[in-house]
């Protein structure tokens, strides 16, 4: 299927693994494919992010968030601590202001190729998909947006950072598919 990859979509392959890492996972999940696409400066899938709003720095912080209250959810119970007058929340913004964003974020860095989860494929594979019915040879990264924006189930966190985020998917899906078209021709 790679072989079919444009060097856009490529390269969200490459960025997402980046993303991984430098977030402390251990997989590519679909998060890291949308910050990744959010990343993109050269293809149908940064431009529709971007023409509908949503920002790098935005998404990033959404995704920080979104696994900083999974990590909250384990050992450190935060109603628990809430009740007695700490709030979580606060507490990463000071930490983060004093240490660096990221400073309290659990995981280990992987060096080379960083597994994708299962859902993170199957946006991948929904990506070929996307770019055979527009009748389109190469997958780019529009192609792996639609993918994204296909892939259903509570594993989609990217839906989830996107949903938060307010966005208009079906508009969001729309745009994307205009601009592929745009870039095909």
């Amino acid at each position: 299927m790679f072989e079919r990859f444009g060097q856009d979509a490529r390269q969200v392959v490459i960025v997402a693994q980046e993303e991984a890492r430098a977030l402390g996972h251990d997989r590519v999940g679909s998060v890291h494919l949308l910050l990744a696409l959010a990343k993109d400066e050269d293809g149908a899938g940064g431009d529709a992010l971007r023409e509908h709003g949503l920002r790098l720095n935005d998404l990033r912080a959404r995704v920080r968030r979104l696994a900083w209250a999974d990590q909250s959810s384990g050992p450190i119970d935060g109603q628990a601590l809430a009740s007695i007058g700490i709030d979580l929340d606060e507490v990463r913004r000071t930490v983060e202001a004093t240490f660096g964003e990221g400073a309290l974020d659990i995981g280990h860095r992987t060096k080379g190729h960083v597994p994708f989860t299962p859902q993170a494929k199957k946006c991948l594979e929904l990506s070929m998909r996307s770019a055979i019915a527009l009748k389109q040879k190469h997958i780019r990264s529009g192609h792996m947006l639609l993918g994204l924006l296909r892939a259903t189930g509570d594993d989609n966190l990217a839906l989830q950072v996107l949903r938060d985020s307010e966005v208009d998917l079906d508009a969001l899906r729309t745009t994307t598919t205009t601009l592929l078209r745009a870039h095909a021709a």
